[in-house]
């Protein structure tokens, strides 16, 4: 049996919709930048962080929400399965994202322009509460009894002290740009691409959901902070997708909006270009109709 082709109709790409590249890479490179000193000058609110862990773990326990326990428990049961949620954690989050924008860049750059921008807003937004929200992970919190994965079975991006951690802000938990950067690249690609396949994206979030909690790393409000977040920052409809807007004419033939031509009750303009000479003007109203006629008729012949 065989299947018909469902990738998109565009394969060749849009190159004039394709930014200048030295440009974006310059602008990527900036904005990454940017988010990682400002996530370290948000270091150091270590009992503001803790403070604010306590009231997430009492929030989630009012809400009825699954402990994260639940899922790390699963993952504990096998080391290698373990080793394999800290090694997601730590090696797919950026490369999968740069990944991502590349391939929009080469092959849909319309829908690229589109992705960074919410990307860019997303990060930024998600800076700003990591400044005014410190808050620790459930690994730290002692009334979690969770484990640091990270530390005692590896890998680990994370140092042990974590006030003096000068390579990430572990105070930083909300919310997990994990899960919302998973889901902007599993989206993305989704709206991007017509392969019937395109759905199995989804399991990129998906498994960071369970990596980041099974990890402790983060709670279950932190995704559910960042998804909140995407709905205000979401795609726009693809521009493949839309129906365009094609121009309603009225009822005699004119398009909508457009000055009505004075044959608009006759025939098409092009016969009666021909049938006028130019420079001649037409008879007037109450003017001899049998002259005009014999004369109309002459001309068409």
């Amino acid at each position: 049996m065989t299947y018909a082709r469902t990738e998109p109709t565009d394969q060749e790409p849009d190159i004039r919709a394709r930014p200048p590249l030295v440009r974006e890479f310059l602008l990527v490179a900036g904005l990454f930048l940017a988010y990682k000193f400002g996530r370290q000058a948000a270091n150091g609110h270590v009992e503001e962080a803790f403070r604010n862990a306590g009231n997430v773990w009492d929030l989630e326990r009012t809400l009825h929400l699954p402990g994260e326990g639940a899922v790390q428990g699963l993952l504990l049961h096998s080391q290698p399965l373990i080793h394999a949620a800290n090694t997601y954690y730590a090696a797919v989050h950026f490369p999968a994202t740069a990944l991502f924008l590349v391939w929009l860049y080469w092959r849909r750059p319309r829908h690229y322009v589109r992705s960074r921008r919410v990307l860019a807003a997303l990060t930024g937004a998600a800076l700003v509460l990591h400044l005014l929200f410190p808050l620790a992970p459930p690994r730290m919190l002692p009334a979690a009894g969770l484990v640091d994965t990270g530390q005692v079975y590896g890998p680990t991006v994370y140092g042990q002290a974590p006030a003096t951690d000068t390579m990430a802000n572990q105070f930083a938990a909300m919310p997990s740009l994990h899960v919302g950067w998973a889901v902007m690249v599993a989206v993305g690609l989704i709206v991007a691409t017509r392969s019937r396949w395109r759905w199995l994206w989804l399991l990129h979030p998906a498994l960071t959901l369970l990596v980041v909690v099974g990890t402790a790393n983060h709670y279950w409000l932190d995704a559910i902070v960042v998804g909140a977040m995407l709905a205000v920052f979401r795609l726009p409809p693809s521009a493949r997708t839309a129906p365009a807007r094609q121009p309603r004419p009225d009822l005699r033939g004119s398009v909508e909006g457009s000055p009505v031509p004075a044959y608009a009750g006759g025939g098409a303009p092009g016969a009666f270009a021909s049938a006028v000479p130019a420079g001649s003007a037409e008879p007037a109203d109450g003017a001899d109709a049998g002259s005009r006629a014999p004369a109309r008729a002459g001309a068409v012949r």
